[in-house]
């Protein structure tokens, strides 16, 4: 299996806790959080009426319905957004964006290593065999090493380009290493709590066509569990460094204040114009010490659009302004 020493999918042992791919294995299960509004029992229900059957038939209707997106959570009342923590098998990712399809099923993008099986140096993802599709996936806030943090909604693994690649038999050698992006979808009862708004930043405001050069200013909100919820560290800044010809426009190497560490992977990066560049995937060990290199959004969502049974596959913008101040 080709491995490359010098580029990592940040796996980590602390204290006998592995840290797989770029996630950190929860020590405990998320708690589930308690339903908004609930409150004890009183008294008995009354029978049910025609009418009042037919009105709570409409309200599930209505309700399924918008379970097949129609409108956002307001961004302030969202607890399922871009850099909301993923747990997939235990191990525990980032968001990057979240997407819609031409029948409004909701996605939150993250990268393919995070459902991954291979180590650490494993960075060809037409060379790894990964959960399979229809793995479940957590939303969590709160996630750190002590404790799995609160579970605030679930959905399905629906796509990972690194199951696709081995189904298609890629051989192409920067689509196979850069290639790194999967999407969950939303389960429907948690629909209306997600909003496509980056916290902090707002955005995006579409997706990057142009890669990146040397200096571009880049912008990024990373949530590791190894932050034990120190979200001051969560929002990122950094630079890029410029594309390299043979890579052929997958990869995007970069630096961030903080640079992206176990936890981070598949959160996204913006551009100064609030555009969607890319997703985490790796931290170099060498030439470039804790630079991170990023997939290219605009070519990992064609792919997956060409090898997914979603139709209509689309990055869906921010609610909230973009805005580069840090």
């Amino acid at each position: 299996m080709k491995s490359h020493p010098a580029v990592r999918r940040l796996l980590v042992t602390m204290s006998g806790l592995a840290l797989a791919g770029a996630g950190v294995l929860a020590p405990t299960a998320p708690v589930e959080a308690a339903a908004s509004g609930a409150g004890p029992v009183v008294g008995s229900a009354p029978t049910a009426t025609v009418a009042s059957t037919r009105e709570r038939q409409a309200k599930k209707k209505k309700k399924k319905r918008s379970a097949r997106h129609s409108e956002w959570a307001g961004a302030g009342q969202a607890t399922i957004t871009p850099g909301v923590m993923m747990y997939t098998a235990g191990a525990q990712c980032t968001a990057n964006f979240v997407f819609t399809d031409a029948v409004g099923n909701v996605f939150v993008g993250y990268a393919a290593h995070c459902a991954g099986k291979g180590e650490a140096t494993d960075t060809n993802g037409c060379q790894v065999s990964s959960q399979p599709l229809g793995t479940r996936v957590d939303f969590v806030s709160g996630g750190s090493v002590i404790t799995g943090g609160t579970a605030l909604g679930r959905g399905t693994l629906v796509y990972s380009s690194w199951v696709a690649m081995n189904e298609a038999g890629t051989t192409d050698g920067p689509t196979c290493e850069y290639n790194d992006f999967a999407l969950v979808k939303v389960r429907a009862r948690d629909v209306d709590k997600v909003n496509p708004s980056v916290p902090f930043y707002g955005g995006p405001t579409g997706i990057d066509k142009n890669g990146t050069s040397l200096g571009d200013r880049v912008y990024s909100y990373g949530n590791s569990s190894l932050r034990a919820g120190l979200e001051l560290l969560s929002p990122k800044l950094g630079v890029a460094l410029g594309d390299a010809a043979s890579d052929d426009g997958w990869n995007h190497q970069v630096y961030t204040l903080t640079p992206g560490i176990p936890g981070d992977s598949g959160s996204g990066f913006m551009n100064r114009a609030g555009k969607a560049v890319g997703t985490l995937s790796t931290v170099a060990v060498a030439p470039l010490p804790l630079a991170n290199g990023t997939g290219d959004l605009l070519r990992e969502l064609k792919f997956a659009k060409a090898s997914s049974v979603i139709k209509g596959l689309r990055l869906a913008k921010g609610t909230e302004a973009f805005s580069s101040t840090l």
